[in-house]
């Protein structure tokens, strides 16, 4: 494969404003992520951004931007704008939507997400990691995976929610929220419109399950921390101090 790593980031965000140019021991958040992303080496490493602020701090750090429309509804869309652009040939057959406020993310987290895309009938590939923390069985604000175990570590993604699912004995799996298209799927999914299932539990990779595409997952030690609050980017000071 020929994978590409697209970063898309906005300002926007409403629980912190300005998200990604947060001080993290004298660097914006998103030069941090865009740092562990480069670490992967898995390929091209792209921030995909409206803002000009953004922009000028990455390109300061030595990145690659790649301006966008400002009225993207979901990063996925961003990131397709962006990769259109940049690759309008197709020569990178495969994108990696690393979220841009995960700036303790593992290089190794990262290079994860392509080992499903080695298999040509799966269309996305995503992370999952097993829930071991009694409180977030419950939590709708985690997201969990329900799928058929394929080999050790390795799940075939039947669905998502916010309820605790699977009833029963067994692990439950926490969807990490990083993504590996195929180029081909990912121009599908941001064509369709959003689907019914998708509306109701707000996770838009179900609109790609309704559509039938094949979402496979790869177990990983531990969720990266996404940074929402000044709590969260205490504790992303700490871990990267």
């Amino acid at each position: 494969m020929r994978p590409i790593v697209m970063i898309p980031a906005r300002m926007s965000a409403t629980r912190l404003p300005n998200k990604p140019m947060a001080d993290i021991h004298g660097e914006p958040m998103i030069v941090h992520v865009w740092r562990r992303a480069m670490d992967a080496d898995i390929g091209e490493v792209v921030v995909a951004t409206d803002s000009t602020e953004i922009a000028e701090a990455v390109i300061k750090a030595g990145g690659r931007v790649q301006m966008t429309r400002a009225d993207h509804p979901s990063g996925s869309d961003r990131i397709h704008e962006a990769v259109s652009a940049l690759d309008p040939t197709g020569l990178h057959d495969a994108v990696v939507n690393v979220q841009g406020d995960l700036p303790t993310i593992l290089p190794s987290t990262i290079r994860a997400a392509l080992i499903p895309l080695m298999d040509p009938s799966v269309d996305v590939a995503t992370l999952v990691a097993e829930i071991r923390r009694e409180e977030e069985r419950t939590a709708s604000q985690v997201v969990k995976m329900v799928g058929s175990e394929l080999a050790p570590g390795r799940f075939h993604c039947l669905y998502f929610t916010r309820a605790t699912a699977p009833w029963g004995e067994g692990p439950l799996w926490h969807h990490i929220g990083l993504y590996a298209w195929r180029r081909a799927a990912l121009a599908r999914f941001v064509a369709l419109p959003p689907s019914g299932l998708e509306k109701r539990e707000k996770l838009e990779q179900l609109r790609a399950i309704e559509a039938g595409m094949r979402i496979e997952a790869v177990a990983v030690d531990a969720v990266p921390l996404g940074v929402d609050t000044l709590e969260d980017l205490e504790r992303a000071r700490e871990m990267l101090a």
